[in-house]
């Protein structure tokens, strides 16, 4: 059986070579030819979600098409979302994810000698796509996607806003995973801005049933479960889901008095971990922070409604997740939710505790209105990205380059 690229360096012991021996993170006396030898260097800054595993589906297509594919990034996303098992290499650059003006020259020199051999470099988020705009010679095509608006105020957000404008010029095609980021780079002048969808991986089928889901977390047959799967961060906006738990209504939509409150439960972890804690101590909302979780399409499935409070998305991969699974949805109309949920979700403002909780009530209450929410779901799905239509999208835009 022919081994992966991968599998061949690994026996090597080549998987991570000294940055001076690469051409765009592949050793200069690398004979393979299974492509006509587009060598991609893809770039990323420390990530945790969304980014990370569109980097790492978007490496598997391409080696899959016969590219030869590097992923420069934190040493942490190799551990965490393992690109070497998709066939691409891997070299350790530390991107932080905010401004670190040490480590960032650091990376840059880094950057320099890993992408000097590229045929094309596509860096995703401002962190990398800042960097490796820097370290990328101008003979070689330059794409970088945009995966998240900027949230921060005050002085920080003027010095963001410089850093974006010189991302937005740098690059010679700029993708978006949401509407309003198209109308934010063109307004920095970007020269080709386009739609940059991105796909959830397909989940595997559930491992335990519904039942087995609710008894792990003591539920009586009649207790509904709400669904968050988020990092705990400000931007997912769980502050919100907090407050709304705490003054979930006590009466159903008929008046009639409730008899247990939701459970809501949130898979994931981040910095916010031990303030959100606090805050359901303070508030005795009903909420668990479960931490991060493998089990995902268990939860999916268990789920009487989905819920994501963001403040700010692009295209929620849980959002497609959930819309896949047949949940009704209940997010915010932020970013780029409105276009990928359409009509099969109810969506309210962000950071409004009382319209997500009447939102979340309505359609646990009303079981004909889940029942369409989950009617317009089914035929929303063959408008969502998939791995297969996204992957054909980016290796078009390459092709364009080339």
């Amino acid at each position: 059986m022919t081994r992966t690229h991968a599998e061949q360096s690994a026996a090597h012991g080549k998987n991570n070579p000294p940055a001076d021996q690469l051409v765009a993170g592949y050793d200069a006396d690398d004979g393979d030819t299974r492509d006509a030898g587009r060598r991609v260097a893809l770039v990323v800054a420390t990530t945790t979600g969304g980014t990370g595993r569109h980097v790492a589906s978007l490496a598997e297509g391409l080696v899959r098409a016969g590219s030869r594919v590097v992923v420069a990034g934190p040493s942490s996303t190799e551990e965490q979302f393992r690109f070497t098992r998709t066939g691409a290499r891997f070299v350790s650059v530390e991107i932080a994810s905010g401004p670190r003006p040490v480590a960032d020259l650091r990376a840059w020199a880094r950057l320099r000698t890993v992408l000097r051999g590229a045929d094309l470099v596509h860096a995703h988020g401002l962190r990398a796509g800042l960097l490796a705009g820097l370290a990328t010679p101008r003979s070689i095509p330059f794409v970088v996607t945009w995966h998240n608006a900027v949230l921060a105020d005050g002085p920080l957000r003027t010095i963001y806003a410089q850093l974006e404008q010189v991302v937005a010029r740098r690059a010679d095609i700029t993708l978006c995973v949401s509407p309003d980021l198209e109308a934010r780079v063109r307004q920095l002048g970007g020269r080709d801005v386009r739609p940059g969808p991105v796909a959830a991986p397909t989940l595997p089928p559930p491992s335990r049933s519904v039942e087995e889901v609710r008894a792990e977390f003591g539920l009586p047959p009649e207790r509904p479960l709400v669904v968050t799967v988020a990092r705990l961060s400000p931007q997912k906006g769980l502050h919100t889901l907090i407050e709304a738990a705490a003054a979930f209504p006590t009466t159903t939509a008929s008046g009639a008095p409730r008899a247990y409150p939701p459970l809501f439960v949130v898979a994931g972890d981040g910095p916010q971990r031990a303030e959100l804690e606090e805050r359901i101590a303070v508030t005795g909302a009903p909420v668990r922070l479960l931490g991060a979780r493998n089990d995902v399409p268990d939860l999916l499935a268990a789920a009487d409604v989905v819920t994501l409070p963001s403040q700010w998305e692009g295209s929620p991969l849980i959002a497609q997740e959930a819309l896949r699974a047949g949940r009704p949805f209940v997010g915010t109309a932020v970013g780029g939710v409105p276009s990928l949920v359409g009509d099969a979700g109810e969506l309210v403002p962000p950071g409004d505790p009382a319209a997500l909780a009447a939102a979340l009530a309505s359609v646990l209450d009303n079981p004909d209105h889940a029942a369409r929410l989950v009617e317009r779901a089914a035929a929303r799905i063959p408008l969502l990205p998939t791995p297969e239509s996204t992957i054909a999208q980016i290796r078009a835009v390459y092709a364009e380059l080339a």
